[in-house]
């Protein structure tokens, strides 16, 4: 089979779409993660490919099913944001060989196809349905729920791998070339001249700041936050190698890398994958964990007017993606117990829960909030999860997280202030990402 990127019928763009046809119709009921890694060790046993295999059979196993009853799998093929294989590099052959091989020799290592890791998983003997949602684990989440939700299939894996291989983020492969393209030109990856991918959020914050009164200081309680969190989430960067509190001074403290964005406002790469298992309500039932109910999903697909979107552009595409997300899954902002929301640059976290409305807030309104009680144990948590912030860029730790809050099976992480009914996840960017309610009951 040749896998397909998803076509564009599969997204809930637009707004008046009504309630999303199979709410509670889909479940999650498994839950895989490899390791977590700076980088790559050179060596077969830990490369990303690896590692997806691993975490695909820890999230079978945590289902119950048998490998024979699986019958689909979605992916994101998309392995790194940052770090390219060199043309002209010479290929580990003996690590490409130590697997079974696609005709590309980079597949496994630097890439992956859905056909590599059939190759590679035997025991995977029924599967039928194979898809692509490229972007992000948020991408491939609600490819696969509405694949499920359609009947495309009934029981089906969902992976988000990365690899980190040697060299500074965004200084290699298409970084090195000097070509401008579109309204990229000046982004993260495109040019040897470009800024830092952080570049654009701190425009826009600094924007922001400007508007509301507000200053990059008032960050500090949403980061000491999130990495407190994330030192609770066992399969994490900087849970399982560093496990060092970020305080507040450590975070006023921080050089700048693009002022106002500071070091700590940026997640670190890393290597790691993870999977989940979906199917179906009604087979849920059957399975060893407790079902985690879809909602809604809904896609952002703003469009700036120049090289990067300007605040107004940034609010009026949150305020319709909250809108979309509430309207697909028939609840209002008020029905959330919590949220998940992106925040691989910290400075737009604020977007993307003044957009939600996310405990009455409104646009300006995030910031004075963080200097409220936004902890796991509050009436009001943020990013319990920790998000990539607190461990590592995965953009998948925000989905785990909703899912096992929901489950009972957080552990030190679970919110105690309220009590875990519904919650939303996603992005990854306030412009342009991909959103799912999840819930304990299917209604």
């Amino acid at each position: 089979m040749t896998t397909q990127n998803a076509p564009a019928s599969f997204y809930r763009t637009t707004e008046g779409l009504g309630v999303w046809p199979h709410k509670g119709k889909v479940a999650a009921v498994g839950i895989g993660h490899s390791p977590t890694a700076r980088r790559w060790d050179g060596t077969p046993e830990n490369t990303m490919g690896a590692n997806s295999i691993l975490a695909l059979r820890r999230a079978i196993e945590d289902a119950g099913v048998s490998p024979d009853q699986i019958d689909g799998l979605v992916i994101d093929p998309v392995t790194t944001t940052g770090a390219h294989w060199e043309a002209g590099d010479p290929i580990p052959m003996d690590v490409v060989n130590f697997y079974n091989p696609t005709d590309d020799p980079l597949d496994g290592i630097a890439k992956l196809s859905c056909e590599w890791l059939l190759k590679n998983m035997p025991e995977l003997t029924n599967v039928k349905f194979t898809m692509y949602g490229t972007g992000c684990m948020s991408h491939a989440i609600v490819v696969a729920a509405q694949a499920v939700g359609d009947g495309l299939t009934n029981t089906c894996l969902v992976l988000k791998s990365w690899h980190n291989l040697e060299g500074r983020y965004n200084q290699a492969g298409v970084s090195a070339a000097e070509e401008v393209s579109g309204s990229y030109a000046i982004g993260p990856g495109r040019t040897i001249w470009g800024p830092p991918g952080c570049f654009g959020t701190a425009l826009q914050f600094a924007e922001y700041c400007r508007k509301y009164g507000k200053s990059h200081d008032m960050m500090a309680p949403f980061m000491a936050n999130s990495r407190r969190n994330g030192l609770l989430f066992p399969e994490g960067y900087w849970a399982q190698h560093r496990p060092e509190e970020l305080t507040a001074e450590d975070y006023l403290a921080a050089r700048w890398i693009a002022k106002p964005a500071s070091l700590f406002d940026n997640d670190i790469p890393v290597m790691v994958s993870g999977a989940y298992l979906f199917t179906t309500a009604e087979r849920a039932k059957d399975m060893k964990q407790k079902p985690v109910y879809i909602l809604n999903h809904a896609s952002s697909r703003g469009t700036a007017r120049s090289l990067t979107p300007t605040l107004d552009e940034i609010q009026a595409e949150t305020g319709s993606t909250g809108r979309k997300i509430f309207e697909g899954a028939g609840i209002t902002a008020d029905d959330l117990s919590f949220e998940n929301m992106y925040d691989g640059f910290a400075l737009f976290h604020q977007f993307h829960i003044e957009g939600l409305g996310y405990r009455g807030m409104k646009f300006g309104d995030a910031l004075d909030f963080y200097q409220t009680d936004i902890s796991i144990e509050g009436p009001n948590p943020v990013l319990p999860s920790g998000g990539n912030i607190g461990s590592g860029r995965s953009r998948f730790w925000m989905h785990t997280d909703c899912i096992q809050q929901l489950q009972g099976r957080a552990g030190a992480r679970s919110v105690t202030g309220v009590k875990p009914e519904i919650a939303v996840s996603g992005g990854p960017m306030p412009m342009g990402g991909n959103f799912t309610v999840w819930s304990a009951s299917p209604d």
